[in-house]
């Protein structure tokens, strides 16, 4: 990857793309590259929406090559839901295609001069831009069945739905899978409105006559591959839950543990928890044919595998398995206990190009608003249409949890910085109450999972109603966190690497063999407090202070049941989280 892809909506004569070398972003993948080129290149304080802002799209420092689990993808720019900086995640066949074909970044700048939409294509021979609004307003499902009849069955996408083109603020980027759907989403803070703000609706990647990235060092390279997969595949979490029961496989863990948000952060149990749990759904989905949870990455190279296929009674496709945090957004926290009709509602979200946490949360605070009621999947759907269409309603609701709070005059708002927490309830969990309250991103969980020590045991033990412990947790889960994340390496390699320290090894090796570097435990470390530190400073520049590293009052006073805890971490201690 050696050179960067430019494609400036604002040109003289139309949108212009050139390419160019690397220069000062050199040896940068995933969240590294975007969060730099942002930092460097995006005024903190220009409207997320305007011609200043930029998105940066990139593959991760191994994307492209054979090590597994790096398929991963960072979008990043300022966030038009947070006001800040930016890094979504996610996975789908683009990483490594894009890695492939050799660019380390594609970034969107400027913006059109009117309403045109526009289509890059981007293959061995360079890219091409044109004007294309016959996919004006098309959903996800359809823009990529028109692009198969275009292009062949071997490209994928990235593009957005509706909600991208309408620039609601939650709206996500799609990526398809390898079955071309786009069922994989960068989903979190807005980055969907943003792609939508430059004008383009889909970026077609064909990497027809490439071939694998090759390592400076293969032999290295070959065997630090081959433990890192051993690693992977011992540990009971990423070797066996995962690949058994999905991300899904959570429900009933974090259930019991009384940490799951229901009914709004009301309560942190679900009375129908069992009927949406992993298990339940693993034996739903088997028993109807499809390929169940264990059979299915969502990237080439992914060993853990914890996707896989929803199907409808009648053996129809209805959406990719929904994953956790869908589960529980469009499920628990709405008091719905039907895996069908949060299936439906995940296949919506998709195809419009929304959010999945943002809209659950959002939808539960239009509940509470008394839009539906507490259960009413139909009724949570006829609100999702709403947005699908574009009416008011629907472009409030699609703007997110806090402005629909806002709007509708409600207090219980689970937001930082503007964004929805996802699926812990910060009062039981209390590490990841630090990391939505700190994280550079707005309220996210996979910034700095405390989920391992407060509930898993993974990485070491701490009692997650304790606010003892926590600030450390948090701290180090983000510094590492923003290491992997500009590797490609999915997120979920954390739990083998936090308890096998030859797995972590291996990666590291993995790195080097590839990369021809030197790299320590210490220099990895480097990397995320550096990434943090300008994602901070852009944060700061742009107006967000310590009084934005905060989570709602309501947090604070209302106890949750069963534990009956609030969340107690003292200010001062959250404001010593990036003390490094």
């Amino acid at each position: 990857m050696d050179k960067i892809l430019r494609i400036n909506m604002s040109g003289s004569a139309g949108p212009e793309i050139k390419t160019e070398p690397l220069g000062p972003y050199a040896g940068l993948g995933g969240r590294a590259m975007t969060s730099t080129v942002v930092a460097k290149e995006v005024p903190p304080t220009c409207h997320a929406l305007s011609t200043d802002n930029k998105l940066v799209i990139a593959p991760g420092l191994l994307s492209g090559s054979a090590a597994a689990m790096s398929g991963r993808i960072s979008v990043g720019c300022k966030s038009p839901l947070t006001g800040g900086i930016k890094e979504a995640n996610s996975g789908g066949q683009p990483s490594q295609m894009i890695a492939r074909l050799g660019y380390a970044a594609i970034i969107l700048e400027g913006a059109p001069k009117d309403d045109t939409l526009y289509k890059v294509v981007i293959n061995k021979h360079g890219a091409t831009i044109q004007a294309d609004n016959s996919l004006k307003m098309l959903g996800n499902y359809d823009l990529v069945d028109k692009i198969k009849a275009e292009f062949g069955e071997k490209v994928s996408c990235i593009s957005i739905g509706q909600a991208g083109e309408m620039k609601l603020s939650a709206a996500s980027v799609a990526f398809t899978d390898m079955e071309q759907r786009p069922t994989r989403h960068a989903g979190r803070g807005g980055v969907g409105a943003v792609m939508g703000s430059k004008g383009i609706k889909v970026i077609v990647i064909d990497d027809a006559g490439t071939s694998m990235r090759t390592p400076k060092d293969p032999e290295k390279f070959k065997a630090a591959n081959k433990e890192f997969v051993a690693g992977l595949r011992k540990h009971p979490v990423t070797g066996q839950g995962l690949p058994a029961y999905g991300t899904n496989v959570l429900t009933n863990v974090v259930n019991e543990a009384g940490a799951y948000p229901t009914r709004n952060f009301k309560t942190g149990q679900f009375e129908g928890a069992a009927k949406i749990s992993g298990e339940a759904q693993a034996e739903l989905e088997n028993s109807r044919g499809g390929e169940g949870s264990a059979t299915h990455g969502c990237h080439r190279g992914c060993v853990i595998r914890c996707s896989g296929t929803f199907y409808d009674k009648n053996g129809r496709f209805v959406s990719k398995q929904p994953e956790y945090e869908t589960v529980w957004a469009h499920g628990g926290n709405c008091g719905i206990d039907d895996l069908d009709a949060i299936a439906r509602i995940d296949r919506m979200d998709d195809d419009f190009g929304l959010d999945t946490i943002e809209m659950g949360a959002t939808i539960a605070v239009a509940m509470d608003a008394g839009l539906a009621k507490f259960g009413d999947a139909e009724g949570a759907i006829r609100l999702l249409e709403e947005v699908g269409k574009g009416t008011p309603l629907g472009r409030i609701l699609g703007s997110g949890a806090a402005v629909t709070g806002r709007v509708f005059g409600i207090e219980r708002v689970p937001v930082v910085k503007g964004q929805s927490m996802p699926a812990y309830d910060p009062r039981a969990v209390k590490g990841m109450g630090v990391t939505y309250a700190t994280t550079t991103m707005g309220a996210d969980h996979t910034a700095g999972y405390a989920v391992t020590a407060n509930l898993l045991g993974v990485g070491g033990s701490v009692d997650p109603l304790s606010p003892k412990g926590q600030i450390e947790l948090s701290r180090n889960l983000q510094i590492a966190t923003a290491a992997i994340d500009a590797t490609g390496m999915c997120l979920f390699i954390a739990f083998a690497i936090l308890d096998q320290p030859e797995t972590f090894q291996s990666l590291i090796d993995l790195i080097n063999g590839f990369t021809g570097a030197n790299l320590t435990a210490d220099d990895v470390t480097a990397l995320g407090k550096t990434i943090l530190k300008q994602e901070r400073d852009f944060n700061a520049a742009a107006g967000l202070t310590k009084a934005h590293d905060r989570l709602p009052d309501y947090l604070l006073k209302e106890a949750l049941p069963p534990h009956n805890v609030t969340f107690d971490v003292s200010d001062k201690e959250l404001d010593e989280v990036f003390n490094f």
